[in-house]
C-alpha cells in the first residue's frame, strides 16, 4: 500500500472527535480496571518486615534495670526527665529546669 506523506496526518483528537458516543462509552468501560479498592491499613498490616519479630513470638524478653533517682540527679519539671545535677539550669519555687528546657 503506497503512503501519501503530502496528506495532512490525522492525530487521536481528530479520531476522538469522530468516534461515535456508544464507542466513547466502550472505550472507557475498557479502560477502567477490574480492581477493587484495597484498604491501606489491612495491606500494611499484611507486609511483613525482613528481620523483625513484632508479633513477640521469638520468646525473647527485655530486661532493664531501673534505678532510683540518685541524689546527685533531678527531675525537670518541663520535659519530666531525670538529668545529672549538672544539667540544672534553674531551681524556682522547688521546680528544677533543665538546661534544655530553659
Amino acid at each position: 500500500m503506497a503512503t501519501d506523506y503530502d496528506a495532512p496526518r490525522r492525530g487521536e483528537a481528530d479520531e476522538l472527535s469522530e468516534d461515535s458516543l456508544e464507542e466513547l462509552k466502550a472505550r472507557r468501560a475498557e479502560a477502567q480496571s477490574g480492581s477493587i479498592d484495597v484498604d491501606e491499613t489491612e495491606l500494611a498490616e499484611s507486609l511483613e518486615l525482613p528481620g523483625a519479630d513484632l508479633s513477640g513470638l521469638s520468646g525473647e524478653e527485655l530486661t532493664v534495670r531501673v534505678l532510683p533517682k540518685q541524689d546527685d540527679e533531678f527531675t525537670c519539671s518541663s520535659c519530666f526527665l531525670v538529668h545529672h545535677r549538672s544539667r540544672l539550669a534553674r531551681e524556682k519555687g522547688g521546680r528544677y529546669i533543665c538546661r534544655d528546657c530553659a
